[in-house]
C-alpha cells in the first residue's frame, strides 16, 4: 500500500511537471504572448471574428510532453503533425505568427487556391513551416532561405515530408536580390506561387527583396503574403509594391497588426519600369558595396 501511495504520488509529479513545460512552452509562443497582452484583450470585443480564427490558429500548435536537448513546437495542418525544430538565436530559425496565419489559409482555401500539382517557392522559408504545409498539400516546393538556415531548414523539412508529401520539396540558398539570373534564369523559371510570411521587418535588403518578388513572377503567378506591421518601414514598402504589383488584401488580423495580401505583376503598360531599372540597379550597387 505504502509503495502504491509513493507511485502515485510521483505520477502526479510527473503530470504537473509536465504541465508545467507545457504552459511555458505554449506561453513562449509570439502569437500566444500576444493575445495575453492585457491591452489585447482589453481590444478584443472590437473584432470577435478576428480573435475567434487566432484562437483556431493557437488550436494548431503543441508542445512537447518533455524538455528536449532541442528546442521544437509541434503544429497541426493538412492533416499531419509537424515537428520543427527551432533556434532562439536568429530570427529566420523561429516559428512567427505570420507562417501560422498563412498556413491556416493555406489549409482553409484549397478550393480558391488549390496548391496541388503546382510550382511553389517560398522565399525566406526559415524554419520551413509554410513550405512543408504547401508540400503536404500537393505542390512541387522550392523552400528558400540564407546559407546559415539552411541546414536546419533541410531537417525540417526532410522530417515532416518524406513518405508523406506527393513531391520532395527542394532546398535552395536564395540572397534577396544576388544572382538571380543566375539561379533562377527567367527561361526556366515559371512558379504558380510565391508564399511570403513576414520578409518585412526592419532589415536593409527591401529594395533586394522587391527586387527578387519582381525577378520571380510571371504575368500569372499568385502572390500570398503575410505580412506584420510594426514600423513605418512597411507601409513605405508596401507603397513601392503597389508599383509594380496589384494588391489585394484578402484578410486583416487586427489584434496581431498582421494582414494577408494577394499579388499579381501588373500589366507591362502599367507597371513603372523606369522606376523598376532604378530599383534593381540600386540593389546590386548596395551589394556590391557591402
Amino acid at each position: 500500500m505504502i509503495l502504491f501511495n509513493l507511485l502515485e504520488t510521483q505520477l502526479t509529479r510527473v503530470h504537473s511537471f509536465q504541465e508545467m513545460i507545457k504552459k511555458a512552452s505554449l506561453y513562449r509562443h509570439p502569437l500566444a504572448n500576444h493575445l495575453m497582452d492585457p491591452e489585447v484583450q482589453k481590444e478584443s470585443g472590437e473584432d470577435d471574428d478576428d480573435r475567434t480564427v487566432v484562437a483556431e490558429i493557437m488550436q494548431r500548435c503543441f508542445v512537447p510532453a518533455f524538455v528536449t536537448t532541442i528546442p521544437w513546437e509541434g503544429f497541426h495542418f493538412a492533416g499531419h503533425e509537424i515537428r520543427i525544430n527551432e533556434a532562439t538565436d536568429c530570427y529566420g530559425a523561429v516559428v512567427w505568427p505570420s507562417a501560422l496565419v498563412l498556413c491556416y489559409f493555406l489549409e482553409t482555401n484549397v478550393k480558391q487556391y488549390n496548391l496541388a500539382d503546382k510550382n511553389v517557392i517560398e522565399i525566406g522559408a526559415g524554419t520551413g513551416l509554410v513550405s512543408i504545409v504547401a508540400s503536404l498539400l500537393g505542390a512541387h516546393v522550392t523552400a528558400t532561405d540564407l546559407p546559415e538556415l539552411l541546414g536546419n531548414l533541410q531537417y525540417n523539412i526532410s522530417r515532416n515530408t518524406r513518405m508523406k508529401a506527393k513531391y520532395l520539396p527542394q532546398v535552395k540558398e536564395l540572397s534577396w536580390g544576388v544572382a538571380l539570373d543566375e539561379n533562377f534564369p527567367r527561361a526556366s523559371t515559371n512558379f504558380d506561387y510565391i508564399l511570403a510570411a513576414d520578409v518585412v521587418y526592419a532589415h536593409p535588403f527591401l529594395e533586394e527583396l522587391l527586387v527578387t518578388f519582381d525577378h520571380l513572377c510571371k504575368e500569372t503567378t499568385i502572390i500570398l503574403w503575410v505580412m506584420k506591421f510594426r514600423l513605418e518601414k512597411e507601409n513605405k514598402f508596401v507603397d513601392r509594391f503597389e508599383q509594380l504589383f496589384d494588391l489585394e488584401e484578402i484578410s486583416s488580423f487586427p489584434s496581431l497588426n498582421i494582414k494577408l495580401y494577394k499579388a499579381m505583376k501588373k500589366n507591362q503598360k502599367n507597371a513603372c519600369y523606369p522606376q523598376r531599372r532604378m530599383w534593381k540597379a540600386k540593389a546590386i550597387s548596395g551589394r556590391l558595396l557591402l
